[in-house]
């Protein structure tokens, strides 16, 4: 068992107005991704089942070819290899998602 400050882990930039914050699991990777405006998702897929939620903040989420506004209380899954993109509509937006099998290539940036 571990317990976690999030602000106290060393953030990494994963792309420009994009930076994450990592916890690994045996099962699971959790992630809180901090955000700027207009910093794009690009279209990808990974073999990763992926849950996330808004905690603050914006984004335009497209799942599958399905485009969702999403913000603070909102939710998605998106089930192993469908594609997904998106774009960070306002500031200081946090995302926390979580994903299994855990994001060995996350864990190691």
């Amino acid at each position: 068992m571990s317990f976690y400050d999030v602000s106290e882990i060393e953030p990494k930039e994963l792309a420009e107005g994009v930076k994450i914050r990592v916890i690994p699991g045996e099962q699971m990777t959790m992630v809180v991704f901090s955000l700027k405006n207009g910093a794009p998702i690009p279209e990808h897929s990974h073999p990763h089942e992926q849950m996330g939620t808004v905690m603050a903040g914006k984004v335009k989420m497209i799942i599958d070819g399905k485009e969702q506004i999403v913000q603070s209380g909102s939710a998605w899954h998106i089930p192993s290899n469908v594609v997904h993109s998106g774009e960070c509509l306002e500031d200081d937006t946090v995302v926390l998602e979580v994903f299994s099998p855990p994001r060995e290539d996350l864990v190691k940036k």
